[in-house]
């Protein structure tokens, strides 16, 4: 049985989390093809948190990532702005990590705080490679599809290191891939895991998940919410937010 003392030390502090967290704003930056909603339990909890959280669909299927970056990171930061924000994180899936490395190419975000990436693409995807001249693929992905090569050229290979605290949690998937078992050794369906690293990273995490539902995972979720409040991912023998 919790002691009352202790009780009431482990609500204070989870009061005190609440409390700092509210001066904290989440951009969230979905994948290729998907919606807000692809996003929303990592909205829930962060909420729940005490974070204030932007969330909107951005049109990453009709639009090139030079045109979308601007116009989609702005409006987070305004909103962000607008609820007096004192540090402004990024929590991204698989595209929105590439349109995060874009932006802070030429922009500078003077309150930055820490940026998670899941499955992003961030060396490229063999899947472009392959599928990039393919009537359908040109179709449905667009020209933001046509850019995430693993060529030196391609829009990921180019761009340079960012400043910041960055995660990346890369998921690792049972079995051939989805669409080419080439894949270069372990991956997502989609992206190999080697190809998610950045050399500015400050933390890596592989989990057993596939590339689609990688950011509905309930340990990703976990594995976020910790990253953001201790600058690293937690292992065993962690414990409390600094």
């Amino acid at each position: 049985m919790i002691k009352f003392g202790t009780l009431l030390f482990l609500i204070l502090l989870q009061s005190s989390v609440v409390q700092a967290t509210q001066s904290e704003c989440a951009i969230l930056l979905h994948g290729m093809g998907r919606t807000h909603f692809s996003m929303g339990l990592i909205k829930d909890v962060l909420k729940e948190q005490g974070y204030h959280v932007w969330s909107e669909s951005y049109p990453s299927l009709t639009k090139s990532v030079d045109e979308l970056t601007v116009p989609t990171i702005e409006s987070g930061l305004t909103y962000c702005k607008n609820v007096n924000a004192k540090k402004i994180h990024f929590i991204t899936h698989s595209l929105g990590g590439i349109v995060v490395r874009h932006y802070l190419q030429d922009h500078q975000i003077p309150n930055l705080g820490r940026i998670v990436m899941l499955a992003p693409p961030n060396k490229g995807s063999e899947i472009a490679d392959q599928m990039k001249d393919g009537f359908f693929y040109r179709s449905i992905m667009g020209p933001a599809g046509q850019v995430l090569g693993t060529d030196d050229k391609s829009l990921p290979n180019r761009l340079k290191p960012i400043r910041g605290e960055i995660g990346i949690i890369a998921g690792e998937k049972e079995g051939s891939s989805w669409f080419l078992p080439e894949i270069p050794g372990e991956d997502d369906g989609k992206v190999a895991v080697e190809r998610t690293k950045l050399a500015e990273m400050k933390d890596f995490l592989k989990v057993k998940s596939g590339h689609t539902f990688i950011m509905r995972d309930d340990e990703v979720i976990s594995q976020v919410i910790f990253f953001l409040q201790n600058g690293k991912f937690k292992r065993n023998g962690d414990s409390a937010a600094e």
